[in-house]
């Protein structure tokens, strides 16, 4: 049937779904008919949208800051060929700021029957599980003038995991643990239970470790070497409340945290000692317990990876009851939280005997440098009010530590490029002493 006239026109488009025809041509389908008439042909030969069928591949988990691969492949089981624009939707924090179009937008052709197979690259800017939100597809007619447009669900869980960027210091901590097991030339004497061997004296080793007997037998003084204890029991305790939301520079608390968790891990199960984690404000948020040495480092990242602030205030005496049903043997307790006085006073130190009647606690906190540039700030008035500050911050900060001290607590308290090596390296000081 011919089309003319401006009416006829529109009325037989209006029974065409919105949105089919190319913006351009909007303007000028009432006064040119045979264009209209192959703008219709062309939307009828496009290939059909509904029909298509999808599957997904590749990458299920990534750490932050590297690259994830998700293919996508299109069986296209019409009998037209398909001529197509796709979007391979999903969450905005799966891209680099600005490179969302150029990953997400793809153009193909399908033949009758067959298959193609696109790759969607995805960059996370944040930790957590990153789910594909649709696909929509253009299909163009083979003319280009129209086109049929629809979306389909195609599921996808990409888990963004923590980047663990302390594990450049794990190769120097492993060294000082081998020296601490005797593996190396260089010996140096822990106060464990476990005794190794027997060596010369050397100026500056403690008296106490002297053998006197063997020294009787020979002529020179023998002090004793003793070998860490391995096979220890670790509890590291992430306080997820309202202080982990806080951001030191460009990276929250709780982040820095878990990086440090990580490093402890990584040296602790290579050091023998069994290592597990509770995540805690008013309720337990994650929890691994009692995995192989090799199993626990993975299973910690995993359990890591959706972790996010709760902005809620911690219940110290709720952390405390589940640190010690975790850890009903002697243990080094490890929590991760913050040094704000008033959590610490209202809230841990009441609870503290408890943990450490029975147990060797350790507190590791975030140190936010921009407040040691404030106490060293001067010059105007506002620099002056900001050095006020700063130091006013800094002595509660080491009031606050110097109270758990008192407690028998060890406490870490470091910025957070600092904090990963600083908590290995008290573990490591630890283990030397024979306090684990």
């Amino acid at each position: 049937m011919a089309l003319t006239g401006r009416t006829t026109l529109l009325a037989a488009l209006g029974s065409l779904p919105v949105g089919i025809l190319e913006p351009s041509w909007a303007g000028i389908l009432a006064v040119n008919a045979p264009l209209s008439v192959a703008i219709l042909c062309d939307y009828a030969m496009a290939a059909p949208v509904r029909k298509l069928q999808f599957t997904r591949s590749g990458d299920t988990s990534v750490r932050l800051g590297d690259s994830a691969e998700v293919q996508l492949t299109i069986t296209n089981p019409s009998a037209r060929r398909l001529r197509a624009r796709l979007r391979d939707a999903w969450p905005p924090s799966s891209w680099l700021p600005g490179t969302e179009q150029a990953s997400s937008r793809h153009t193909l052709t399908i033949p009758a029957g067959e298959r193609r197979r696109i790759s969607t690259t995805l960059r996370p800017t944040r930790r957590g599980d990153r789910q594909a939100a649709r696909v929509t597809v253009r299909s163009y007619g083979p003319l280009g003038l129209a086109a049929r447009q629809g979306n389909h669900e195609v599921p996808w869980t990409v888990r963004v995991l923590p980047p663990f960027t302390s594990r450049k210091h794990l190769p120097s901590r492993l060294a000082r643990l081998r020296e601490l097991d005797g593996r190396t030339s260089v010996l140096i004497r822990g106060e464990g239970t476990e005794f190794d061997s027997l060596r010369e004296y050397v100026p500056g080793d403690d008296t106490r470790s002297i053998d006197w007997r063997a020294t009787a037998r020979q002529t020179t003084v023998a002090v004793r070497t003793w070998r860490p204890e391995r096979d220890r029991h670790i509890l590291i305790v992430l306080d997820t409340g309202r202080t982990s939301a806080g951001r030191v520079g460009n990276v929250p608390r709780l982040d820095a945290s878990m990086d440090a968790a990580l490093l402890l891990t990584a040296l602790a199960t290579r050091a023998g000692d069994r290592v597990d984690l509770l995540a805690y404000d008013r309720r337990t948020r994650a929890q691994v317990q009692r995995r192989a040495a090799g199993e626990v480092l993975p299973a910690m990242v995993n359990a890591l990876a959706p972790l996010e602030p709760e902005l809620v205030e911690t219940d110290a005496r709720g952390l405390s009851a589940a640190a010690l049903k975790h850890a009903p043997q002697r243990s080094l307790i490890v929590l991760l939280t913050s040094l704000d006085a008033a959590p610490i006073e209202e809230g841990l130190l009441p609870v503290l005997p408890q943990l450490t009647q029975r147990h060797t606690v350790l507190v590791a906190a975030v140190a936010d440098p921009h407040i040691e540039e404030m106490a060293s700030a001067g010059g105007s008035l506002d620099a002056v009010y900001d050095a006020a500050a700063g130091t006013q911050t800094g002595i509660q900060r080491r009031r606050t530590a110097e109270q758990l001290q008192r407690h028998g607590v060890t406490v870490v308290d470091a910025t957070p490029e600092n904090l990963a090596p600083a908590l290995a390296d008290a573990y490591l000081a630890l283990k030397a002493a024979g306090r684990l």
